[in-house]
């Protein structure tokens, strides 16, 4: 009878350990087909993915339709840009070209005013010789080359593509929004062959003036300080170093901005040994190279602040970061006037400028010519927001092309000590925008579209910055900073709207009737 019950009990328990394994198979099955059914029902397609494939989603975005002329400068280098991307953070997450939809936006539409005449830089269809050998400046020395401009449209075809910027150039902008000229201008200075290099004259650092073989030339300024280190607090902002990375970054904000006042720039990896120390003719720059310990080539140059052994540059084993601005026409053919700011710092240690204590400053430069009529206080004001936006404490003049009179833009030139410090924002550079309360209703307008989710700062700088040779050109944080900062303009400026009434404080730029809200 024992046996039997001992038995039975066996065979029983064979058969749950039985069903409880068939049980398992069962729920590992089940979950193995659990991704693919919920494929099935939100796609409505019984195929599998492809593996690597993103989830598939119950609904796609429609692709923006993005016009050539106005994709971000793409120049050699296209294969870096995805047609999606993924930015830091939730925030940071999109389809599509954020910057290409920012171009096409109705704001970055409106047309300028017609063209006379006189409204042109150069004109066109002149005889008169450019003499580059003769023209008086150290920095167009080009073997006696001499450009005549041929009469006719179909001349130009034959103009390299820095002549070409320099004829476009007009009353109201440095370059056109649609230029097709400008990416190829900006992958020139990125690769064109270098075949004279010589040292900038003057200044407080050391620039070199490059030249190619179409004649054109460049502005070199190389790298002095990494991306990911800040300009320590105790510094004066006149003994900063000027940041190659500042330099191109700046002309891509200024870009978005839709100012189109720095002349373009291109990040720029240069060989020190063949092309500076190996082709130079400058004597004074070459006898400052040398090998350093760990063997790479150095050399410091000659200049007021930071030409010295102890700031010396040195490559990687010769190869150094830089950038490469191209030139402005020179000055014996298109004279340029400098204006001193009148939110000029001190330059002092201890000493403070009259604007710092005095919050009524702005109503006297309203009544100071040139400032008392045109759009001269409201460009100045432009100006402002862009050095605020990347932490320019360094803005001392400005300049003008004399052709062009009172009724024109300003330059943004030496932005290189900009993009310094992401950690802090300088309020006091917002002094003329706090104490004037005055600003353009385009600058305005397209401030607010910058701030918004669906075209934010930094997600267009980041796009616009990633098809730079030398990207990433900025640190993550100051990219940040940027939205952080554009927060900030805004504020100060709905204070001066609630104080003094939006048609006191926007001024309408427009010949149009409105401009498109945000």
């Amino acid at each position: 009878m024992l046996r039997r019950v001992q038995s039975v009990i066996q065979r029983r328990f064979k058969v749950l350990v039985l069903a409880l394994l068939l049980l398992t198979f069962l729920m590992h099955l089940l979950l193995d087909l659990t991704p693919i059914v919920g494929q099935v029902i939100g796609s409505g397609c019984p195929c599998p993915a492809r593996a690597g494939a993103p989830p598939l989603r119950a609904k796609s975005r429609p692709k923006t339709q993005v016009l050539r002329a106005l994709q971000d400068f793409r120049g050699s280098n296209s294969s870096r840009q995805k047609g999606s991307r993924e930015g830091a953070g939730e925030a940071g997450r999109y389809i599509g070209s954020k910057l290409a939809a920012l171009f096409q936006h109705s704001l970055y539409q409106t047309p300028l005013p017609p063209l006379a005449n006189g409204d042109h830089l150069f004109n066109v269809n002149s005889k008169e010789r450019f003499n580059l050998k003769t023209s008086g400046s150290e920095e167009w020395v080009s073997d006696g080359v001499q450009f005549v401009l041929p009469t006719g449209d179909a001349a130009s075809d034959t103009y390299p593509t820095w002549l070409k910027f320099h004829i476009g150039i007009n009353r109201y902008e440095l370059y056109p929004r649609q230029d097709p000229l400008t990416p190829l201008l900006l992958d020139e200075l990125a690769t064109q062959k270098i075949i004279a290099t010589v040292q900038k004259p003057g200044g407080t650092q050391l620039k070199l003036v490059m030249t190619f073989p179409n004649y054109g030339q460049a502005l070199f300024k190389p790298m002095k300080q990494q991306r990911d280190q800040e300009t320590p607090g105790d510094f004066f902002y006149f003994s900063d170093f000027e940041r190659h990375n500042a330099e191109i970054a700046a002309f891509h904000l200024d870009r978005i901005l839709d100012f189109r006042r720095i002349p373009p720039v291109a990040g720029r990896l240069v060989n020190m040994t063949k092309e500076i120390r190996d082709i130079t003719t400058d004597r004074r720059l070459a006898k400052t190279f040398y090998l350093s310990p760990a063997n790479n080539v150095c050399f410091y140059g000659e200049c007021s602040y930071y030409c010295s052994t102890e700031h010396a540059l040195c490559g990687e084993p010769d190869l150094i970061e830089g950038s490469m601005a191209a030139f402005l026409p020179d000055e014996s053919l298109a004279k340029r006037h400098s204006w001193r700011s009148p939110w000029r710092r001190s330059y002092h240690k201890s000493k403070k400028a009259e604007w710092e204590g005095d919050p009524n400053y702005c109503d006297l430069v309203k009544k100071t010519p040139p400032y008392d009529s045109g759009t001269r206080l409201l460009d100045l004001i432009d100006m402002t927001i862009l050095d605020f936006l990347m932490g320019n404490l360094d803005r001392h003049h400005y300049e003008t092309f004399e052709k062009f009179g009172n009724n024109t833009f300003f330059l943004h030139l030496d932005n290189g000590r900009g993009f310094g410090r992401y950690s802090h924002d300088e309020i006091s550079i917002l002094a003329p925008v706090q104490q004037c309360c005055r600003i353009k209703k385009s600058t305005y307008l397209r401030l607010q579209l910058l701030a918004s989710d669906a075209y934010r700062l930094s997600d267009v700088m980041r796009e616009s910055l990633a098809v730079d040779h030398l990207t990433p050109v900025l640190a993550e944080p100051h990219l940040t900073a940027l939205d952080r900062r554009l927060q900030t303009v805004l504020r100060v400026l709905r204070d001066c709207v609630r104080k003094a009434g939006y048609d006191d404080v926007v001024e309408n730029d427009t010949r149009r009737k409105s401009l498109p809200t945000a």
